[in-house]
């Protein structure tokens, strides 16, 4: 494979080709071959974001968020999880990935009002966005898919 970071651009044997296009003058990986000879076999290398798929731990903190709605904070999502799943979590894992969700977009998040029970301090609170309910139909369907037409039944019987 050869790579042009300058144009996000990588060379394979297969996928699209570009027609009337100018020469790409890009070094390749070995030697100084350079890309423009090979014209007809460019593709885009950057089609599916890295993280589009969520993980586990992801999915049930989504989940979650989901059952508890708008305003849930990091005890409440934990214990949450832990009542449904049988998981404990630990506080620190559940908001590193809230956090990472919400850098993904799919979550956003707020601080609530100071409370006297945490002695005047505020809770960050959480939500789901649109996103984060798209991410999970896509997962859903992932699994549905790969359930459909097995029998689990039949491997443990």
């Amino acid at each position: 494979m050869f790579v042009c970071p300058a144009v996000n651009l990588a060379f394979t044997s297969q996928i699209f080709y570009l027609a009337n296009e100018p020469p790409i003058r890009c070094q390749g990986t070995r030697s100084n071959d350079s890309l423009d000879k090979h014209l007809n076999k460019i593709y885009i290398v950057d089609i599916m974001a890295k993280g589009t798929f969520l993980g586990e731990f992801e999915h049930i903190v989504l989940l979650t968020l989901l059952r508890l709605g708008d305003g849930s904070h990091g005890a409440m999502i934990r214990g949450e999880i832990e009542a449904t799943t049988g998981r404990s979590p630990s506080i620190g894992a559940l908001h590193a990935t809230l956090e990472r969700l919400e850098r993904k977009g799919l979550v956003s998040s707020w601080m609530g009002e100071p409370t006297a029970e945490r002695g005047g301090k505020a809770k960050r609170q959480f939500t789901i966005e649109a996103a984060g309910i798209e991410a999970l139909k896509q997962a859903r369907t992932v699994l549905d898919r790969l359930h459909a037409g097995i029998s689990l039944r039949a491997h443990f019987a």
